[in-house]
């Protein structure tokens, strides 16, 4: 099953002629989670053939406009479209209090509900999980209250060589336990070790989102061998001290960064509007972590 991040927006305060805000797309085991919805961002969906019916969680990483404007947009086309299943919507407790006063201003009665999850921003918590994915909060340095998200596939049981079954006239009742470890004792007493009748599970797959922030180190154990982190990154290295005086990360910063962490790929964005293209970004970051790219929108990273 596929597990990959589509970029929807990758600018930072003011979306330009090519670049929406910030959003993105995780589809994970055919589940499809919004980490944050920028302005734009149902626009975005649209474009690039995404069905806004599938997703059914959308995390919000802070306030800020840039981050925030486009989800009023996207519930109301969400109703207008004949949704009828819940959404989840996760992020810092005012969200709920603007939801529930942007719906009665408008008098919306919308047919479907909206379950609000209040994220705590100060420390790292498990916010959701299924059986196959579970998703982390992740603390961050900003000007109000954000956190980032770590999205990780849970272990999987062994696999089952098939031929071993036949081979071993292995009962029904006992395949569970041996894909969970255990191996499997004969008639005759002989044991067939778990090795020999099963075969390493797939490797779970990761996506950390750190949105506006100044570098933080605390999380580093958190997303360590993280295999796709975004991070993002406003400035220039040589606009260091604007970077930090605005809680912000510069592209050296989210390198060294994503070295720290041990990550597969590092993605930059949230670029400034002041630079006039993200070239630079991608020279400077590759000069502390050679596997980063500086995103575009509608750019697609897959974890195999």
């Amino acid at each position: 099953m596929s597990f990959g991040v589509t970029i929807l927006g990758s600018s930072s305060a003011l979306p330009t002629s090519e670049r929406f805000p910030t959003a993105h797309l995780l589809k994970a085991n055919e589940r499809f989670f919004l980490i944050d919805c920028g302005e734009g961002t149902q626009m975005q969906l649209r474009k690039y053939r995404i069905r806004l019916g599938k997703i059914n969680h959308i995390f919000i990483s802070h306030l800020h406009g840039d981050h925030t404007f486009g989800l009023f947009g996207l519930l109301s086309t969400m109703n207008l479209l004949g949704r009828k299943e819940p959404l989840h919507i996760y992020g810092p407790g005012l969200l709920e209090e603007m939801l529930l006063d942007h719906l009665k201003f408008f008098q919306s009665d919308y047919d479907y509900d909206i379950a609000f999850h209040r994220i705590q921003s100060r420390r790292s918590a498990l916010v959701y999980e299924d059986k196959n994915i579970e998703v982390r909060s992740l603390p961050l340095i900003h000007r109000i209250p954000t956190c980032g998200f770590l999205f990780r596939e849970k272990e999987k049981e062994r696999n089952m060589i098939k031929e071993k079954i036949i081979e071993y006239k292995i009962p029904v009742r006992e395949i569970a336990k041996i894909k969970k470890g255990s191996d499997f004792i004969l008639p005759d007493g002989s044991v067939i070790s778990n090795a020999d009748l099963t075969m390493n599970p797939p490797v779970p797959r990761s996506y950390a989102y750190c949105s506006d922030t100044r570098p933080n180190q605390a999380i580093l154990p958190l997303i360590k061998n993280v295999d796709l982190l975004y991070h993002e990154s406003t400035f220039l290295h040589a606009d260091e001290k604007l970077a930090h005086e605005t809680y912000h990360t510069t592209s050296r910063q989210a390198a060294e960064f994503a070295r720290q962490a041990n990550a597969g790929k590092l993605l930059i964005g949230h670029f400034s509007s002041r630079y006039k293209d993200s070239s630079g970004f991608e020279l400077e970051a590759r000069e502390t972590f050679e596997n980063t790219i500086a995103v575009n929108d509608g750019d697609v990273f897959e974890v195999d």
